[in-house]
């Protein structure tokens, strides 16, 4: 089997993955890219998403940072992963039109990724980092 036909396969089925996670199609998260172990992850702002100051939910936020973490992670481990630990750091308050997330695997090993995402709030042609993540992210076993 050529990397061409393992990349596609891996892209399928991180773009299966995502289409069946309930929340993802709840907040209306969308799979962009996955270019060379690097993902990323939209999410349109509505005021359903936002606190009662205007700005995204912190749960949101995470939510989309840790989703990339993990994808980033299973394109790494070459397969359907499970985040392990994530730890988000907020560095301002989102808002604006959408939100994408940027994650790629800073290190992996047979069994394990550990990844970098990073969050952006976007407003036209402008991008913010509202938010900083790393996570170890292992391959999924199921029962």
């Amino acid at each position: 089997m050529s990397q061409k036909d393992i990349d596609n396969d891996l892209d399928r089925l991180a773009r299966a993955v995502f289409a069946a996670q309930p929340f993802t199609r709840l907040l209306g998260a969308e799979l962009i890219s996955m270019d060379g172990g690097n993902v990323e992850v939209r999410l349109r702002i509505r005021p359903e998403l936002q606190q009662q100051h205007g700005f995204v939910h912190g749960g949101v936020i995470s939510y989309l940072a840790d989703n990339a973490v993990t994808f980033a992670g299973g394109i790494a481990l070459g397969g359907d992963a499970v985040t392990a630990h994530c730890t988000v750091n907020f560095s301002r308050p989102a808002s604006g039109e959408y939100l994408i997330a940027r994650a790629r695997a800073v290190s992996a090993t047979r069994n394990q990724a550990i990844c970098h995402s990073t969050v952006y709030s976007v407003d036209g042609e402008t991008e913010r980092i509202v938010a900083v993540a790393q996570g170890t992210v292992v391959a999924a076993h199921t029962p």
